[in-house]
């Protein structure tokens, strides 16, 4: 088979085992050298085409999926759904060109269940700091299970009927923060939300500043309902959603007519991430009190706690993703000791949807 040729001492590395899916033979031999240099991770197998990798992980089992999403015939996008139902609970990271052009390609496919990206090393600078990104990724990512559905004829559980802390006509505004597997958690609440569902949705997911555009355009489908880009002085409306850029946090601020409107800050936040949750949180809860519902879907660190405790704080209610459906649980366990629920992204989306305030 074409490729890379597997290390032998897979089986001896805790991290995992690593399955290279690249159309180029240059980049297959790039990513299994910085994968080799590891003490932790191993290349099982590294081949040209969604075919052959459908082939190989018919027969081995392995932890990552490096999936290039450009490639001739069959292009990985298209493939992923059948390389996710095919990979027995690997992680899929999807490993694309950073230019403009592709960046489109690399949300719709964290939308349909990749868990992280990395930006393909380019020919001109092919080791440039490559081989330390990939390796950290996959070492954050290697310590958490694998989400595991439940099998089809399975229901899941239910939202609760009664929730404590839960008044679906006292919200007024809707936050989600999120991170890594947070854009294929939040396409599971989208999808789940009414058409009449007209409270305003602010979202903070970390991403960079050109996924931006791409990401509102695809909450808009998944939503059905218009999606923005949050600029400076843009007032939070009903039946919208808004979503923080890239290079600054999203805060709230109350008009003297009434209305709420968001300003753009930039600068240092304790969780280290722009943007970040907590300045979303903290002054939402301090613009609408108890009319938060706040809600932490999977992702890396603690970004979101203390904007959590700050909405649990202010009299609102906070929502987290459970540990079984998320990619990572660090911001959502982080805040699960002041969630009034800890729930599959589905089921948060329907106890949303209970909300009709106008």
């Amino acid at each position: 088979m074409p490729g890379a040729s597997p290390t032998t001492d897979g089986a001896a590395r805790t991290g995992g085992r690593v399955l290279i899916v690249d159309d180029s033979a240059v980049a297959r031999a790039v990513i299994a050298r910085a994968i080799d240099a590891s003490d932790d991770f191993a290349v099982a197998g590294a081949v040209p085409t969604a075919g052959a990798a459908l082939a190989f992980l018919a027969r081995e089992r392995v932890e990552f999926i490096l999936l290039d999403i450009e490639m001739p015939g069959v292009d990985g996008l298209t493939a992923l759904p059948d390389i996710i139902a095919a990979a027995r609970g690997a992680k899929v990271i999807v490993v694309s060109s950073a230019d403009e052009a592709r960046v489109g390609g690399t949300v719709q496919a964290l939308t349909l269940g990749a868990v992280d990206k990395v930006a393909k090393p380019t020919e001109g600078g092919l080791a440039s700091g490559f081989s330390e990104r990939l390796l950290a990724k996959l070492t954050e990512l290697s310590g958490e299970p694998t989400p595991t559905p439940p099998p089809a004829p399975a229901p899941r559980p239910r939202a609760p009927a009664t929730l404590h802390g839960f008044d679906p006509g006292a919200f007024e505004v809707i936050a989600i923060g999120a991170s890594t597997g947070g854009i294929h958690a939040l396409s599971g609440l989208l999808r789940a939300l009414p058409a009449d569902m007209r409270l305003p949705i602010l979202i903070t997911q970390h991403l960079p500043e050109a996924f931006m555009p791409y990401f509102a355009a695809q909450v808009a489908v998944l939503a059905g309902r218009p999606c923005d880009v949050a600029t400076d002085c843009m007032r939070v409306r009903a039946g919208r959603v808004v979503i923080a850029p890239g290079d600054a946090h999203l805060h709230c601020m109350r008009l003297p007519d009434g209305s709420a409107s968001i300003r753009l800050r930039r600068g240092a936040t304790a969780s280290g991430c722009t943007p970040s949750v907590d300045p979303m949180l903290a002054s939402l809860a301090e613009v609408f009190g108890p009319g938060v519902l706040a809600v932490m879907l999977s992702g890396m660190g603690r970004d979101g706690a203390e904007g959590a405790r700050r909405v649990r704080d202010a009299g609102g209610c906070v929502l987290a993703q459970d540990r079984a459906t998320s990619v990572v649980w660090g911001m959502p366990g982080a805040v699960a000791g002041l969630a009034a629920a800890l729930l599959d992204p589905e089921s948060i989306g329907a106890l949303i949807a209970r909300c009709r305030k106008p």
